[in-house]
């Protein structure tokens, strides 16, 4: 039996931390969500004359036109474009007497 109160005591340290930190710290205010739909709004996004079709592309061209708006405001930086680049191999060049690796 005492093993078992000093499993669930055990338990409850561990777990105590895990919960603590779960709680955000504050919430969104009805005044923020309201002052987001009216950006939207105001970007072309009409959520009464929306098409379901359309709604995910509809509403992140939106939100693309507020973050615009914005700026940078995060201080992560802007969103990163994607690049590739292709081509050729390039031969490595012969390994002489004095090169670091020869014979290896």
């Amino acid at each position: 039996m005492k093993s078992f109160i000093r499993a669930v005591a055990l338990a409850a340290i561990i777990v105590a931390p895990v919960v603590s930190f779960a709680q955000p710290n504050s919430g969104v205010t009805r005044a923020q969500v309201r002052a987001e739909l009216v950006q939207l709004e105001k970007a072309g996004y009409n959520p009464a004359t929306a098409n379901p079709d359309d709604y995910p592309q509809n509403i992140q061209a939106a939100e693309a036109k507020v973050a615009i708006q914005n700026g940078d405001a995060s201080g992560y930086g802007s969103v990163a474009n994607g690049a590739s680049h292709s081509g050729n191999r390039v031969a490595a060049g012969p390994t002489g007497p004095h090169s670091t690796y020869f014979g290896n």
